[in-house]
């Protein structure tokens, strides 16, 4: 199970600060657990869409899709300046 934590015009988007998820058999990487958020459709692939402009951090370090992330980690999805 991973920590997943919304910023700012993200948390509004999605309606939620922060969520526990069990990763799927395989999610290995940042660029999977987006897909596996996409897969749900609506509202996540409006706020995680390719080519809008935000940021991941995994367990409190700046990361990129290919950033492994594993079970017990803390991944954050924040836009590029977030404020207060």
């Amino acid at each position: 199970m991973v920590t997943l934590l919304y910023f700012a015009s993200l948390r509004e988007t999605l309606g939620l600060s922060t969520e526990k998820v069990e990763l799927p058999m395989g999610t290995s990487s940042v660029s999977m657990l987006v897909a596996v958020l996409h897969a749900r459709g609506g509202k996540w692939t409006q706020a995680l869409a390719e080519g809008r402009p935000w940021r991941v951090a995994v367990n409190q370090q700046m990361a990129d899709a290919s950033t492994p992330v594993k079970a017990g980690d803390e991944v954050a999805f924040f836009p590029p300046v977030t404020g207060g």
